[in-house]
């Protein structure tokens, strides 16, 4: 089992690393920051996750292969992308599209194995910490890459997301009280959350929302405190 949990982990830190460093790629950085935001898109929801359930250090400090891995593969992206920078421009739709791909497998690994964790730590009677384990664990990296590169956490506003994880660390909840094959509870629950994704992209599914624009008003608001720190200063 603990093998089996390993290649999950596996999967979704390349995943998630190679989504993280192309995301990064596109915002401009330089090789250091393209590594370091795969990183934390990979590493940052597992190391939340570890601290809320009093996992102290957080995993991914006494497991130096997958940390390696994962910066072995933003490394490769960025080489990619770096030799082909035109085509990178060009194509940025199409990248864009695989990297979906990558985010998908990657959500449904870590919120399956995050609910695992909340399992591992003794928690099996408590399905809101499962679910908030396996949440964590596989949006956490995200909000992370998003906010570092200066941009709204994309949970928070496109397509159908953390609800997808929720789904899959509840699903992966209830299969786990009640199958005998944990294997099959993994198949099942990383399923049910890349079907969602990749359905929520496909269809434009989005949660409800309210927009309303602000700009203005922050503008005014801006002007008017620039105009009293002027008029302080000159008293």
């Amino acid at each position: 089992m603990t093998e089996f949990i390993t290649v999950l982990e596996i999967i979704g830190t390349i995943a998630f690393s190679v989504s993280g460093a192309l995301i990064a790629c596109g915002a401009g950085l330089d090789i250091f920051g393209v590594v370091f935001v795969g990183c934390i898109t990979a590493f940052g929801g597992g190391m939340v996750r570890d601290i809320l359930l009093g996992i102290h250090p957080p995993m991914i400090f006494l497991n130096h292969i997958i940390f390696v891995i994962a910066v072995l593969s933003a490394i490769v992206v960025f080489i990619a992308a770096y030799i082909n920078k035109e085509k990178f421009k060009i194509f940025k739709s199409k990248i864009d599209c695989i990297n979906n791909y990558f985010d998908a497998v990657g959500l449904a690994a870590f919120s399956a194995t995050g609910a695992e964790v909340g399992f591992i730590q003794g928690y099996s009677d408590n399905a809101l910490v499962i679910v908030i384990a396996g949440m964590i664990t596989g949006v956490g990296g995200g909000i992370m890459r998003d906010i570092l590169i200066d941009t709204t956490p994309y949970v928070f506003k496109k397509h159908i997301y953390a609800l997808a994880s929720v789904f899959g660390s509840l699903l992966y909840y209830f299969l786990r009280q009640f199958l005998d094959n944990i294997s099959l509870a993994f198949a099942l629950a990383m399923l049910s959350v890349i079907i969602i994704r990749i359905l929520a992209t496909k269809y434009c599914w989005s949660l409800p929302k309210v927009s309303i624009s602000m700009s203005n008003e922050l503008n005014n608001k801006n002007i008017n405190f620039n105009k009293q720190q002027d008029d302080e200063a000159l008293l």
